[in-house]
């Protein structure tokens, strides 16, 4: 039940017969959090990996001061000044192409013309950065054709300002950091204050199935937004207690523990999450290095309770699909993942039984919901990298 895969070379015919021109081509992929949701714009902990589904970018030169963007998945066709970008979002698909340019063009970043073409595996809408990885993909295509090609963390970096400021969306450094440095095999645990990680070897006698429930609700992105801001409104309390706290990365469980009661109901909900999704993530690190799979199940259970009973960012599809995975043979836990008001849960299952258990967990879903899932067995892949047009 894995999700079909593009055939890479459809993008360089595509792009010869659309443009005239062979390509270059750069790839980014997706991820799946596997542990420490909403803990990345709080300067805490996160541990994703990157997955086999990408977005590839094609781009090729032009004469002129134009940037063309189109899409294999989208009809529509957009065309730009390269010295006279928007700024502020179209509303399309293009917004994260363009939010790239823009800010490459505010650090003193003098873009050539360019034909892109953009072809997208990642299920969009599915809790999985799709946004991130044309972000990535993008970023290395505009920065390579220019001549001046950026570290990996400063591209990550380039890419979150982007949908920060330009698509309007608070996230913090997770997506686009893993989407850059992610590795064949691994989960990534970072540390998204200091941007230090540690790559966590995946234990082979386990896979983490994702199980998308085909639904996005409306409301995520305002959402977001307004949870960030409890967040900060948090950090403002404790900051009064403790001089030391910055972000909610800084509130120790004790120290939460001291003051929750001072709080106000909404905030200490958010708070609570956050403090514990902390600690969850320190101690599944030590899970799957210990390959303790029953206690990192547990965390992930208690993950998904956190977010759906304090932080309140899952819906019923959600938990309709956590709750299918209960019982079934090989499952030792899992959770939504991704911001939350749809997309998909991350299972994690024993390796022999995750064929078996993809088959039964859409069967139970559909049949609670009437909605038909798909289900992707996932592997942690690497990182963004150019693909030289001949080998795609």
């Amino acid at each position: 039940m894995n999700r079909t895969k593009t055939n890479p070379a459809d993008l360089l015919e595509d792009f010869l017969k659309i443009f005239g021109s062979v390509p270059e081509v750069y790839r980014a992929p997706g991820r799946v959090n596997l542990i420490g949701e909403h803990t990345d714009y709080n300067d805490g902990f996160v541990l994703p990996m990157a997955i086999s589904f990408s977005t590839r970018v094609a781009i090729a030169p032009r004469s002129d001061h134009k940037l063309v963007v189109r899409s294999q998945e989208f009809q529509d066709a957009f065309e730009f000044d390269v010295e006279n970008l928007p700024k502020q979002r179209v509303g399309a698909w293009c917004d994260y192409v363009v939010g790239v340019a823009t800010v490459l063009r505010e650090q003193g970043h003098r873009l050539k013309g360019a034909n892109l073409l953009v072809r997208g595996e990642v299920p969009i809408g599915a809790g999985l950065s799709s946004s991130a990885a044309i972000e990535v993909a993008s970023a290395l295509a505009l920065l390579d054709l220019e001549g001046s090609p950026q570290p990996l963390p400063a591209v990550a970096r380039i890419c979150q300002q982007a949908e920060n400021s330009f698509v309007g969306a608070h996230v913090g450094i997770m997506d686009q950091f893993v989407s850059c440095m992610g590795k064949q095999g691994h989960a990534f645990f970072l540390d998204c204050r200091s941007l230090e990680f540690q790559l966590i070897p995946i234990p082979a006698n386990i896979r983490f199935v994702v199980c998308n429930t085909m639904v996005k609700h409306e409301l995520a992105k305002g959402s977001y937004n307004q949870r960030r801001a409890e967040c900060e409104e948090g950090v403002k309390l404790f900051s009064q207690w403790d001089p030391e706290v910055r972000a909610l990365r800084d509130v120790s469980v004790d120290l939460f523990n001291q003051f929750a009661e001072n709080l106000p109901e909404i905030i200490r909900k958010r708070c609570s999450h956050i403090v514990h999704e902390d600690q969850r993530v320190l101690d599944a690190v030590r899970c799957l290095q210990n390959n303790d799979l029953e206690a990192l199940g547990k965390l992930m259970r208690e993950s998904h309770q956190s977010l759906r009973d304090l932080y309140e960012v899952s819906c019923r599809e959600l938990d309709v699909m956590v709750e299918s995975a209960e019982g079934l043979p090989g499952y030792f836990g899992g959770r939504m993942t991704g911001g939350g008001f749809g997309g998909c849960t991350v299972n994690l299952v024993a390796a022999e039984n995750a064929e078996d258990f993809a088959g039964q967990i859409a069967g139970r879903y559909e049949l609670a919901t009437g909605i038909h899932p798909d289900v992707y067995i996932c592997s942690a892949e690497d990182g963004a990298k150019k693909i030289s047009s001949d080998r795609t």
